[in-house]
């Protein structure tokens, strides 16, 4: 499961605003490069890379007030992430509170969920009278990765109806696209990390069994092997309860 992050300011970087009628593909190709580059020097902060997307978002698609990045974790937690305004996560949680919304069902059900008028909207019933006063018209979302009972989509968020159209549609998905890949690389570094964490504790138990009972090392492992078969739990758990017990015990 990905690490949950603290909730990020909205101090993102921000990107050249494009009227949609100069956003030729050769435009939006050059911006898209220099969005991707900047991701270089994000390296694996996941938060820093969320937030570049969630800017460059309002600031390619006309329309688009704020924007977002909705978690849905194990047990139905609704999180927001990289958030350009205080409207996205107040949406979220009214979503996680009514139980629907296009956001969660662009996380969950579809590849990309759009509402061109709030106010004329019939998908989500207890979800569009609040939204609406809370003064949003127009909705666009995308999903981004479905995993471990998690789910994630990529949000944008307008003030007037009818602002989203399909070259909005276009823009997103690539955005969502980059998003996807951030969350995809950053499980692989925790899991990289929590390997190499195993690796080094169950080698700091096994020299410690090595020396408590005068075994090789290919023994010292097999003890370990063979009490996590009995006890039905993984070896790097038992090497962790070896060094926690320290030298002086069995």
């Amino acid at each position: 499961m990905l690490p949950l992050l603290s909730m990020p300011v909205p101090t993102a970087p921000t990107f050249e605003s494009v009227p949609m009628a100069d956003l030729n593909p050769d435009r939006l190709s050059r911006t898209m490069a220099e969005l991707a580059r900047s991701f270089d020097g994000a390296g694996t902060d996941l938060d820093a890379t969320l937030q570049r997307i969630t800017a460059a978002a309002v600031e390619l698609i006309p329309g688009a007030d704020s924007a977002d990045v909705l978690v849905i974790a194990d047990r139905g937690k609704y999180e927001s992430y990289a958030a350009t305004s205080q409207l996205p996560p107040q949406i979220d949680s009214l979503q996680a509170r009514v139980g629907e919304g296009p956001c969660v069902d662009a996380a969950t059900d579809t590849v990309f969920t759009r509402s061109d008028d709030l106010a004329a909207e019939s998908r989500w019933p207890l979800f569009t009278a609040a939204a609406v006063e809370a003064g949003v018209r127009s909705i666009l979302s995308f999903r981004l990765y479905t995993h471990n009972m998690q789910a994630g989509a990529l949000n944008l968020f307008s003030s007037e109806p009818n602002v989203f159209d399909e070259e909005s549609i276009h823009i997103g998905e690539v955005l969502a696209a980059h998003a996807a890949i951030a969350f995809v690389s950053a499980r692989r570094q925790t899991q990289l990390h929590s390997a190499i964490a195993s690796r080094d504790l169950i080698g700091q138990a096994k020299g410690m069994l090595m020396e408590r009972f005068a075994v090789s090392a290919d023994r010292a492992f097999a003890m370990m092997v063979t009490l996590s078969q009995e006890s039905n739990v993984p070896v790097a758990t038992i090497a962790g309860r070896i060094v926690e017990l320290g030298p002086q015990h069995d």
